[in-house]
């Protein structure tokens, strides 16, 4: 017996993987919570008698005993994540009901909206010399940060930070960053719903990033990135990696003098 969890990608139906489509293809019964996760991408790939199950007004009992019910009957199950199911996916509890069942996982990986937000605004999370490191964390909010998580702490490491579930919370993130040391005019950049036909981009600043989402309307849904390697003109400030460097040498390519 077993159960495919899928990661369905940001939003847009095309930017599923070629396995998680195609086990959306073949599969009798799919699980997915309506409320992320694309209608359009689900109805893209089911075959017709196919059956969908809504997820978002269910708790984790209720959703788990209707898979594992599927499941037993034989029929091949897939559980639809958003994003990438590693990342604030709610997996962890989901699996543990799963092996008391006795029953098999597969995770299929997904592209995270994190990845699809920074594609939107073409940037690079890590410049050379700039910043080579990042941290995806979430502000504090219902659900306890560990106490060495704290954001202002990880900010003190001033690399780029990406955000997740942390829309409502723009204000404590621009405190905390400047608590950290962070200059106001720091690059922040939002997506709401990133590659969604609604996908909202707003540059902004660490000063006068909450401000700016409040006169978007944005405050669910959205990837808040944070750090210089946003500057929106960082393709002029020449920085460049070695890899593609003429005078470097690596084990595919002699650098010239």
């Amino acid at each position: 017996m077993k159960l495919y969890i899928v990661g369905a990608g940001p939003g847009a139906p095309d930017l599923i993987t070629v396995r998680g489509a195609e086990l959306l293809a073949a599969a009798d019964a799919i699980f997915y919570t309506d409320s992320l996760v694309s209608a359009e991408l689900i109805e893209r790939y089911r075959k017709p008698d196919a059956d969908v199950f809504h997820t978002a007004g269910m708790h984790l009992e209720e959703m788990v005993a209707a898979m594992v019910e599927q499941v037993k009957q034989g029929r091949l199950v897939v559980r639809v994540h958003t994003g990438d199911p590693s990342i604030y996916g709610a997996t962890l509890e989901q699996i543990a009901l799963l092996k008391q069942e006795e029953i098999e996982v597969e995770i299929v990986p997904g592209v995270s909206s994190a990845f699809a937000a920074a594609a939107v605004v073409q940037a690079e999370l890590t410049i050379p010399e700039l910043t080579q490191t990042v941290i995806f964390t979430r502000a504090e909010g219902r659900t306890p940060m560990p106490p060495r998580e704290k954001l202002q702490e990880l900010a003190q490491h001033h690399c780029t930070l990406v955000l997740f579930l942390s829309a409502t919370l723009a204000k404590k993130v621009s405190a905390a960053l400047l608590e950290a040391g962070w200059s106001g005019d720091t690059p922040t950049v939002v997506v709401y719903k990133a590659t969604w036909p609604d996908e909202i981009v707003i540059r902004s600043t660490v000063a006068t990033m909450a401000e700016d989402m409040r006169r978007h309307g944005v405050t669910k849904h959205a990837i808040m990135l944070a750090g210089w390697a946003l500057d929106p003109h960082i393709h002029e400030r020449g920085y460049r990696s070695k890899l593609y460097d003429r005078t470097f040498t690596h084990g595919y390519r002699k650098g010239e003098k």
